[in-house]
């Protein structure tokens, strides 16, 4: 029973703790923004079809010197969905240590406490948090993450949430080649032209099999029959990257 209130406390504790941390002289803002949102949400809606990064500067005023480590919380996160994210100094040209979503496959997941990832801001300096999203492309819905910079071995000391709305692109269907043949019947002349297709070889034969035209269409042909022979021809058509198709052709 022990074990399972602990990890009830748990669970409530990484769901509430946004309400309450909130350190002063810790400051989260957006790079390139000046609005501090420590201890709240950025809401935003996932380009489509590719993978995306939201970085964002966490500013340490706080009049001492901090070895931070960051712990991921996902709140929810559709099916299908991935996320990584980097952590280093605001002056890291390297953009700090980055974790791939194979890393990352505890919930909660914590940076590393290790000498090797740890590094130091000091008063005044900041570290770049730098979230990376990779929603389904095929799954649309709403994923929210949180993010929570404590000193190793302490509380949590602020937070800030990611909420991330993406609409699924619709895959449109592969339309298949086509062909017509106007007139038919014809007399004088047919015009064979392509749909969802640029070019294509065409072959009229008559009923005894015998080729009577061979040529390379783009688009559209127009072919002359006036000395074709009164019958039935049969065009063939051969589209790269298609099955053959043939139409009956009646010549008055």
């Amino acid at each position: 029973m022990k074990k399972y209130t602990f990890l009830a406390s748990l669970v409530f504790s990484l769901a509430t703790a946004s309400l309450f941390a909130q350190q002063d002289g810790i400051v989260i803002v957006l790079e390139g923004q000046t609005i501090d949102i420590s201890g709240g949400t950025h809401t935003m809606t996932a380009p489509n079809n590719q993978v995306f990064d939201v970085p964002f500067h966490v500013e340490n005023n706080t009049g001492q010197s901090h070895q931070w480590v960051v712990t991921r919380y996902k709140v929810n996160e559709p099916t299908g969905w991935a996320d990584g994210l980097c952590w280093g100094h605001g002056t890291d040209p390297f953009g700090g240590t980055c974790f791939s979503s194979t890393q990352m496959n505890g919930n909660p997941w914590s940076t590393p406490a290790s000498q090797s990832v740890l590094f130091t801001i000091n008063d005044g300096e900041y570290g770049k948090l730098k979230p990376q999203i990779n929603p389904d492309d095929f799954t649309s819905g709403t994923a929210h993450y949180r993010y929570y910079i404590s000193d190793p071995g302490s509380g949590y000391s602020d937070s800030v949430d990611l909420v991330v709305d993406y609409t699924a692109s619709i895959k449109p269907a592969k339309q298949e080649p086509s062909v017509s043949i106007t007139p038919n019947p014809a007399s004088d002349y047919i015009s064979i032209t392509l749909a969802n297709a640029e070019s294509a070889q065409c072959k009229i034969v008559d009923s005894f099999g015998s080729l009577v035209i061979k040529e390379q269409i783009y688009g559209s042909k127009k072919f002359n029959v006036n000395d074709f022979k009164p019958g039935i021809y049969f065009v063939t058509i051969e589209i790269s990257g298609s099955k053959p198709f043939s139409k009956k052709l009646i010549i008055k």
